[in-house]
């Protein structure tokens, strides 16, 4: 059997708000496993060191549910290691997420999955539908990045950034789900928002009935409604659901801090 490396803690060797950093997205690494969202080793989140542009990401090797704080890899937006680490970082996740990074400096984290119910809509031509509740919020502020093959080409970078413009979510056909926010915690649970808009679709959808969509009206509301919540101080409300989705790792799958 093969070992995780062992890897030092790195708590003394970085500022406060980098290892709160830490902390918190490992975290967030642990819930995408929680909840069967994460793809082996695959797929990967990101996040800023609050007040510099540099990034924290996935060690490529490591399950989601092994992660810790200490064994994040730092890296600039020129994609190099800040810090040891016997690991390397997924190229696909370099390219998408140093692409947010670059332009969207409010964005203090980027999270990217490939779900099941995620790719099924985004296999989709008419992408997410308005059916539920959750998809009221997506659908304000929601854009779309056509499919170009593994991320592996950096000039994907400047076509990925217009797609995104000012929005927080993203659908990338043929390949699965992205979050833009200011906060892990509102990354995350936006992220829940839009994967169970997803899971309802399909649901819905497989009923094989004729399916009743939100109004236009209603659906113009809750843009006027999300536009302000994003400008609230409160951001998307993350914060108020992570202390409880910490108390149920802390229960279930405690050493993410450190």
């Amino acid at each position: 059997m093969t070992a995780v490396h062992a890897l030092p803690a790195v708590k003394d060797q970085v500022s406060a708000a980098e290892w709160q950093t830490r902390v918190d997205l490992a975290a967030c690494y642990r819930l995408i496993a929680h909840y069967g969202w994460d793809d082996l080793i695959f797929t990967h989140i990101s996040a800023k060191i609050p007040g510099t542009e540099e990034f924290l990401i996935n060690p490529f090797g490591m399950m989601f549910h092994e992660i810790t704080a200490s064994s994040l890899v730092k890296i600039d937006l020129a994609g190099k290691k800040l810090m040891d680490s016997p690991y390397d970082i997924n190229p696909a996740g370099y390219t998408i997420h140093s692409a947010v990074h670059e332009v969207r400096h409010e964005v203090a984290c980027v999270l990217h999955i490939h779900t099941a119910a995620g790719i099924a809509v985004s296999a989709q031509k008419q992408g997410l539908l308005p059916l539920s509740q959750q998809s009221l919020f997506v659908l304000s502020s929601l854009a779309y990045h056509g499919y170009e093959g593994v991320a592996l080409n950096h000039d994907e970078k400047a076509r990925l950034q217009a797609d995104l413009g000012d929005k927080n979510f993203m659908i990338l056909p043929n390949h699965g789900l992205l979050t833009a926010a200011n906060t892990i915690a509102d990354a995350f649970l936006m992220m829940f928002t839009l994967q169970r808009a997803c899971e309802v679709q399909v649901m819905a959808q497989s009923g094989g009935v004729e399916l009743i969509h939100i109004p236009q009206p209603i659906l113009d509301g809750a843009r006027a409604m999300a536009a302000g919540v994003t400008k609230s101080k409160q951001g998307m409300g993350g914060m108020l659901a992570w202390p409880a989705m910490l108390r149920l790792l802390d229960q279930r799958n405690p050493g993410y801090a450190s």
